[in-house]
């Protein structure tokens, strides 16, 4: 079934706005209120790395790699925490068989696409669990994104061997992405154990998509983001997609390609995180539903390894 962009539009702004009761002057980003958290506040660092060949299959396909660092900062009032934060990011999309040069490469398989980023946000949480975030993102896909140059150095790195088809990659397209997410709050069924809805959307010409998540966490929780803790968590995703530039091109540009995208689609995350008083880690394995029409699930289902180190100070 298709879905309009103005569906997902139309979804997106409802989820963000009319769900949590809230006004735009309540979301939206302050200059005060920004140097105050930043001057008062405490700060994190985070490296995140998300990777297929971390299962140890030496497979590389579709969603390769992810690397992304960010910084926030935090400020806590009474059971309320205030966040700003800015990220950069690179991720890479390569074909079913990197090893195949263009000549070879199935006519129905995912492009090779990267899309080079960076972004700033504001996030609010309170102890309940309620929280609202408001995100922009702005960068590149394409060549502009040195995928290709970016990948050659991490296989030679991990001794694989070279992708051969990023001659055919996506064409340039500058991409602006404005994100948010909205939480009710969470639920707690019995100590050590809370369940987390929330819904969330995209709006852009790199992607538009809303979408549904639920997180189970046990173990010792905490009450407010960078707080000490220790917990196993279950996180679980469907989302409606109206456009993925990785697999159709940029919005703004002609391109006639093969495949199309599946407008429904989703992950599962399972995974442990620990918070000390400075350090951080979260390691977890994604498995994402197939996102492309034309290729079967067993082909198009892919499963990678997401890993974060965070400094707090």
């Amino acid at each position: 079934m298709m879905i309009s962009k103005n569906t997902v539009h139309t979804v997106f702004a409802f989820m963000l706005i009319s769900a949590s009761g809230l006004t735009f002057a309540q979301v939206l980003p302050d200059w005060q209120e920004w140097q105050k958290v930043s001057s008062q506040g405490k700060s994190e660092w985070m490296v995140e790395v998300e990777n297929d060949s971390l299962l140890l299959k030496r497979d590389d396909r579709f969603y390769t790699a992810g690397d992304h660092l960010s910084r926030r900062f935090m400020l806590q009032s009474g059971t309320q925490v205030v966040e700003y934060g800015w990220r950069l990011g690179q991720d890479l999309y390569t074909g079913s068989d990197i090893k195949l040069p263009p000549a070879q490469m199935p006519v129905i398989d995912h492009p090779y696409a990267a899309w080079l980023y960076g972004g700033v946000w504001r996030e609010q949480t309170d102890a309940t669990g309620r929280s609202w975030k408001i995100g922009l993102d702005i960068g590149c896909l394409g060549p502009c994104a040195a995928g290709e140059k970016s990948q050659e150095v991490l296989h030679k790195i991990l001794r694989q061997p070279q992708a051969q088809g990023w001659s055919t990659q996506l064409k340039n397209e500058a991409g602006v992405v404005l994100s948010g997410s909205y939480s009710p709050g969470k639920m707690l069924p019995w100590t050590g154990v809370e369940f987390r809805p929330l819904v969330k959307g995209r709006f852009g010409n790199i992607f538009t998509d809303a979408g549904v998540e639920a997180e189970l966490r046990a173990g010792n929780l905490n009450l407010l983001p960078g707080q000490q803790a220790s917990y196993a968590f279950l996180r679980t995703e469907l989302k409606w997609v109206g456009y993925n530039a990785t697999v159709q091109g940029g919005y703004f540009r002609n391109q006639t390609l093969p495949v199309h995208i599946r407008h429904r689609g989703g992950e599962v995350e399972l995974g442990y995180r620990w918070q000390g008083a400075q350090w951080g880690i979260n390691a977890s394995v994604v498995r994402r539903m197939n996102e492309i029409r034309e290729i079967t699930d067993a082909t198009g289902n892919q499963n990678f390894v997401r890993l974060q180190f965070a400094y707090q100070n």
